[in-house]
This record gives C-alpha cells, sequence and structure tokens, in this order.
C-alpha cells in the first residue's frame, strides 16, 4: 500500500524543502543527508542515510554474536570484560 504523505514544489536549481512531517517520518534531521532510492518498481524512495548506515552496519554484523559464541547479555559483558583486561594489561 501507498500513502501520499505530502508534497514539495521543485525550485528552478532543482532544489526542495523536504516537509516537517515527511523529514519526521523518514526520521530526517537537520545536517543529515538523505538517499534517493530507485526501487524495482521504477518508483523512488526517501531514505535518511544514517538509517541506511545503520542497516547496513547491521546487516555486516548479523551472525556475529553466533560466531563469537555470544547467546546472551552475560557473554557479551564477559567479552567486554576480557577486551577491557587486554587493553589495560597493555597499557599498564
Amino acid at each position: 500500500m501507498t500513502a501520499v504523505i505530502d508534497m514539495a514544489k521543485v525550485t528552478a536549481k532543482g532544489q526542495i524543502t523536504i516537509p516537517a512531517d515527511v523529514r519526521e517520518a523518514v526520521g530526517i534531521h537537520a545536517g543529515d543527508k538523505v538517499l534517493f532510492v530507485r526501487m524495482d518498481d521504477g518508483s523512488v524512495a526517501l531514505r535518511s542515510s544514517n538509517l541506511d548506515a545503520l542497516r547496513q552496519a547491521q546487516n555486516a554484523f548479523a551472525g556475529a554474536a553466533d560466531e563469537a559464541g555470544l547467546s546472551n547479555e552475560d557473554d557479551l559483558n564477559a567479552l567486554i570484560g576480557s577486551v577491557r583486561a587486554e587493553r589495560a594489561r597493555r597499557q599498564g
């Protein structure tokens, strides 16, 4: 299902102001960069590059916890503790 949220007028220089409700819906803030993504159906989606970077990071680390043998928060805390101890030993 597709819904129109708002419209914007394109200036002679090809610029637009992204309406506030669209910025809020997409998670765009002042200073952010945006991505225009061409979809398979020919439409174009507007995305916050910050959210896209987060998704890429999530995809890159998918399965990393399993590979490291981390199955719960206690395992993660133990790993963090060992990394900190190793770092302190090297610095000390």
